[in-house]
């Protein structure tokens, strides 16, 4: 007996041991390779690829063809699952691997028409010209990666088949980058809502106007009443249309969270020129602000041939780095936010309901099908109809809306949008001139350039294809087809654009607020509210003050805004009166003194932001219905609306219709908000106040695909991180308006600083790592110190790169 269990236990160990050594064997074989030799095909001579300490390459090839090969490969090794992810969500194709959960996603896509345009864009790309080349011998690189080395782990855990990227799979991403900066499905219904059920009087509160001065000047411009008041179309959405737009937006919004997928969200950038900063030479800063997921979004890489070089940051599928610098120049981006899709209500024929009403006669729509592949179950057809004005989107899930559909424009589907070429041309943009060309080319998603270069100029232009519009119509607002509020007699000349030049006061500044524009047009558009710039145009216009890397860190790092005084000034009385017993009392002075800092230690930023909600919540929900308020929450609109409806006692929203047959004043709803307050903050997060801490309601965890349920999330996803800021505020550490504890969603996706006076020093951060590959030593080694607001040199000197190589891969060319 004693012999039989030693002989079982040494098998038992034997078997384990194996298991193990399997175990690692296969995880190693995952891992992307920093060092030896591998054979390429299609290198026309030897690439040396060195990666520091962090994971960078620092790519080394004698012409552009062979630097994009290689740079197509090791960007593959570190991020094929992401790559997958992306081009299946932007193609409509995750339910082929996810399963019927993600169905709903594929025919939102689908209908949007992301996989046709791309389509047709890659049937006309010009395959010989130098931002052709580039794509192809980039595409080449990931490809043969993906052919000659182990699939991800993911794709084994999915079952996901190999099959080659193309040049279509990198504009429809491309198509996905601009869809995410879209609010349409949003904003529209829920304010089309508020103007139609509700009325004039509820919509003055959203601060629809445009103001031709700009918004960040001290403030005076938010003072003022609107240029123009939306004007009431008598348009009216069925039951069933509200119903189905809700659904898409609830849809949409599921859609840029699956896969851990990065959105494009806000983002700050400036430029400080030499006369406004220590060394004399301008000064560049940038931090995206960007869904946060591991990996990710953006991918680091230090390239050179003869005649180019460029530390770049690299977007999935795209050859070109979209930030980036060099000796010569730097520029960063943020987002444009102009409104480049319009929501329309059809007219359909009662006697033929394949007819719409457009320009005076009954027109066809087109239809096309579309079948989709759905893992453990039958392919789903999809039938997708477009009008002259673009696809109908509320039939994207087969619902039956009788004679209420409703379209979509976008300028995506119609423009030539050249962006490859844009984005190539970024890439060696030395002067003013060449940036200024390449930024015409970007038509579509809006973009904000900011740029500097070390001869000494800085500059900004909004670039995007903006529509013109019949006069009076207010694309904030669903629009009437049948009416004509839809057409667009053509587009505005790129010199109307917002755009600065080496401007007299010596900085410029892009925060996704409402530009000045010097050419007088109007530009809808969902842009930010204006607390953000109006905190950091009050540091940079500092006239005194010199600028350098460590004072530009600091502006990055604020985590403070004037936002909670605008919206708790007025309320100051009420809520005193709210705060009944000794307990209560502190806590609403403390809120009331409140510097508006979202420190991690401080309890003040946690008791606004569960009022904010409360407040909101108590006096619109009656009102908008829990759909629209839903979409309400994740909407910019409601950022401004609230300081103005605090600011209004007589304003109609502080009668609460549902509760009681009385009619309410700001007093009411204010005392319900404080004392909701109050009882969620106990519930929740305990009885003491003093542990009601921003650090412990605000964290940052980054979701992987594979990490939204348990118990995968332990394993694929980073984090939780306590951190600073909030909505709005420079370090814009951010999320829907809600309860807490905060889900922290948006938030810089890289944090860089250029000094031109030494470029090769610049500074940058990253949110996770390197790496997408799990288990790799890069996946998550820069998260905690991101989280924390440190930075890390961007080696571009050869003596600074050859002092921190951790590993070297010679591509050799293949025999």
């Amino acid at each position: 007996m004693r012999r039989w269990l030693k002989w079982t236990l040494g098998t038992l160990t034997a078997l384990l041991v194996l298991g193990l050594a399997g175990a690692a064997w296969y995880v190693r074989g995952k891992l992307p390779t920093r060092d030896g030799e591998l054979a390429l095909t299609g290198l026309s001579a030897p690439v040396t690829v060195r990666f520091d300490r962090r994971g960078v390459p620092h790519i080394q090839a004698g012409n552009e063809a062979d630097l994009y090969r290689a740079l197509g490969y090791v960007h593959a090794q570190d991020r094929l699952f992401q790559m997958e992810i992306l081009r299946r969500l932007s193609r409509g194709e995750l339910a082929e691997i996810l399963g019927p959960k993600l169905l709903k996603t594929d025919q939102l896509f689908r209908t949007l028409g992301l996989r046709q345009r791309a389509d047709e864009m890659a049937a006309a790309l010009a395959r010989d010209s130098a931002s052709g080349q580039a794509l192809l011998a980039y595409l080449d690189g990931i490809n043969q990666y993906q052919q000659n080395r182990p699939a991800p782990l993911e794709f084994d855990i999915l079952g996901i088949p190999k099959r080659p990227f193309t040049p279509a799979d990198t504009f429809a991403v491309a198509g996905y980058m601009a869809y995410t900066l879209t609010g349409a499905f949003r904003n529209e219904p829920a304010l089309t809502h508020v103007r139609d059920q509700l009325g004039p009087d509820y919509l003055k509160v959203f601060d629809l106007a445009w103001y031709p001065q700009g918004v960040v000047q001290s403030g005076t411009a938010l003072a003022q009443g609107p240029v123009h008041t939306p004007p009431s179309t008598g348009l009216r959405l069925s039951l069933a249309t509200e119903q189905a737009l809700a659904q898409l937006a609830a849809v949409s919004r599921d859609a840029l969270e699956t896969g851990g997928v990065p959105v494009f969200e806000g983002s700050n950038a400036w430029a400080m020129s030499g006369s406004r900063t220590a060394s004399g030479k301008p000064l560049l800063a940038g931090d995206p602000h960007m869904a946060f997921a591991t990996p990710g979004v953006w991918y680091e890489a230090h390239v050179s041939a003869p005649g180019f070089e460029l530390y770049g940051h690299y977007l999935a599928l795209l050859p070109n780095a979209l930030l980036g610098h060099n000796r010569q120049f730097g520029w960063s981006l943020t987002m444009f936010q102009n409104d480049d899709i319009d929501l329309i209500a059809e007219r359909v024929n009662p006697g033929n309901p394949r007819q719409v009403w457009h320009q005076g006669q009954w027109v066809d729509l087109k239809q096309r099908e579309e079948r989709i592949r759905v893992k453990g179950a039958a392919d789903e057809l999809l039938q997708v109809q477009v009008s002259p004005h673009g696809p109908i989107v509320t039939s994207a899930f087969g619902a039956d809306l009788g004679s209420q559909p409703l379209s979509m424009w976008w300028a995506l589907l119609v423009t030539e949008n050249p962006l490859l070429q844009a984005s190539y041309e970024f890439n060696r943009a030395d002067t003013l001139a060449k940036m200024r060309a390449a930024a015409s080319k970007v038509h579509a998603p809006g973009l904000n350039v900011v740029y500097a270069n070390a001869a000494g100029d800085i500059g900004w232009w909004a670039a995007a294809k903006l529509p013109k519009r019949p006069a009076g119509v207010n694309p904030t607002f669903i629009l009437d087809g049948a009416k004509g509020e839809a057409d667009k007699p053509g587009f505005h000349p790129f010199s109307d654009n917002p755009q600065e030049e080496n401007p007299e006061r010596g900085y410029l500044l892009s925060a996704n607020h409402q530009p000045l524009v010097a050419s007088g047009i109007e530009i809808p558009g969902y842009y930010a509210p204006p607390s953000r710039v109006q905190r950091l145009d009050e540091q940079l216009r500092i006239k005194d003050r010199k600028w350098d890397l460590k004072n530009s860190q600091a502006l990055q790092l604020d985590s403070g805004n004037g936002y909670a005084r605008q919206l708790l000034g007025p309320l100051a009385d009420d809520l005193r009166a709210a705060a009944t017993d000794a307990a209560q009392a502190p806590l609403a002075a403390r809120l009331l003194s409140w510097d508006g800092d979202y420190r991690v230690e401080a309890i003040e930023p946690t008791l606004f932001v569960q009022f904010q909600y409360e407040l909101a919540r108590a006096a619109m929900a009656d009102e908008m219905g829990d759909t629209q308020f839903n979409n309400l929450l994740g909407n910019r609109a409601l950022d401004m609306a609230l300081p103005r409806l605090t600011a209004d006692a007589a304003a109609p929203w502080w009668d609460d219709r549902k509760t009681t047959p009385r009619k309410e004043t700001r007093r009411d709803i204010v005392a319900t908000a404080w004392a909701a307050t109050l009882a969620h903050l106990r519930t929740t997060m305990g009885e003491d106040s003093a542990g009601w801490t921003w650090g412990k309601a605000h964290t940052l965890t980054h979701v992987h695909a594979l990490g939204q349920q348990a118990p995968l999330d332990r394993v694929f996803n980073v984090g939780p991180f306590a951190v600073p800021g909030g909505r709005e505020t420079p370090n814009n550490f951010s999320r829907r308006i809600g309860p807490v504890p905060v889900k922290v969603a948006t938030g810089p996706s890289t944090r860089r600083l250029i000094d031109f006076a030494q470029p090769a020093r610049a500074l940058g951060s990253s949110p996770v790592g390197q790496s997408g590959v799990l288990f790799d030593r890069h996946y998550a080694d820069q998260a905690e110190g991101h989280a924390r607001g440190l930075y890390v040199p961007e080696h571009l000197d050869e003596a600074d790169v050859a002092a921190n190589i951790a590993g070297t891969l010679r591509l050799l060319p293949a025999r």
